[in-house]
């Protein structure tokens, strides 16, 4: 009696529909590079506006830092998420030339670093896929925050600022015991106009407490609605407290020195009420707390 010894293949397991091998990290690093190289000059002039003295946005500096932790933080659950790379990325790379194109055309700083961050996205859905794209959204899309507004939008935003914090500062002094007269964003006091110029608009302590505002509001807050809601206060609490800062500079010139109202107690009163801002979106989000306790927060 023979027995016939039959061996059976090995059958590989087909893999998993819509997953892919990592792509090998030497094609991520030339394109990567090809990038940088690309975009380096738009890069080094986008710091050193940060940089410059009486910049509206020096809290850039702060920008890339952030998302780079909210990355780390995130680290362990981004390794466990399969690569699905998609061809989808490089629309978005070709995209992000066509905008690079057409801002170096017109002469444009703005659309060319809006184009590196889309350029951005464009690598992490070639190589890594939607899901990837999907879980690192949020430090890709506070990256935005680093850029500066166009100039044309930026005049049309610090002038009814500029309107809004000397109505409030002339409503405000008067209760004080300073007279005041106010014609448009120039408040006349009894010995020194005071003009509430584009820098003394809040823009500057609107956009560094926005992007403060969107950092708390992730770090110490679950439910969303409620970081939406914290983030949409920093709006009215930097004009608020703009115009106390303004308050603060008319009460120097009628109960102290005219010439006080410049140099650096101008510049120190800028730092007090920006840590005033801080304080005043802290207590609000303890009100809040109050009223909406943490049981019922979302993820």
């Amino acid at each position: 009696m023979s027995q016939v010894l039959q061996s059976e293949p090995q059958i590989t397991p087909p893999p998993a529909a819509g997953s892919s091998p990592s792509p090998p990290l030497w094609q991520i690093g030339i394109l990567a590079g090809l990038l940088l190289w690309l975009y380096f000059h738009v890069l080094t002039h986008l710091v050193a506006q940060w940089g410059t003295p009486d910049s509206d946005f020096s809290h850039g500096f702060l920008v890339p830092f952030f998302s780079a932790f909210v990355v780390w933080r995130d680290w362990a659950r981004l390794k466990s998420l399969p690569a699905r790379p998609s061809w989808w990325g490089l629309l978005f790379l070709g995209f992000a030339m066509c905008v690079l194109i057409l801002g170096q055309l017109g002469a444009d700083i703005f659309l060319p670093r809006i184009s590196f961050l889309i350029a951005l996205a464009g690598l992490i859905v070639l190589f890594l896929g939607w899901n990837f794209f999907r879980a690192l959204l949020f430090p890709w899309a506070f990256l935005f925050l680093m850029v500066p507004i166009p100039t044309i939008i930026f005049s049309h935003i610090t002038f009814p600022l500029q309107l809004l914090a000397s109505k409030l500062a002339s409503t405000i002094l008067p209760w004080m015991g300073v007279p005041v007269l106010r014609e448009g964003n120039v408040i006349k006091l009894a010995s020194i106009d005071l003009e509430v110029v584009e820098a003394c608009s809040g823009i500057r302590s609107l956009m560094s407490l926005a992007s403060f505002a969107v950092i708390y509001s992730y770090l110490m807050e679950r439910k969303v609605a409620v970081r939406v809601l914290l983030v949409a206060a920093s709006v009215p609490i930097a004009v608020i407290a703009n115009s106390l800062r303004i308050v603060g500079t008319g009460l120097l010139v009628q109960y102290w020195d005219p010439e006080k109202a410049e140099g650096f107690f101008h510049e120190f009163q800028g730092w007090l009420i920006f840590v005033l801002s801080l304080i005043m979106l802290y207590l609000l989000h303890r009100i809040i707390s109050i009223f909406w306790p943490a049981e019922g927060a979302e993820s």
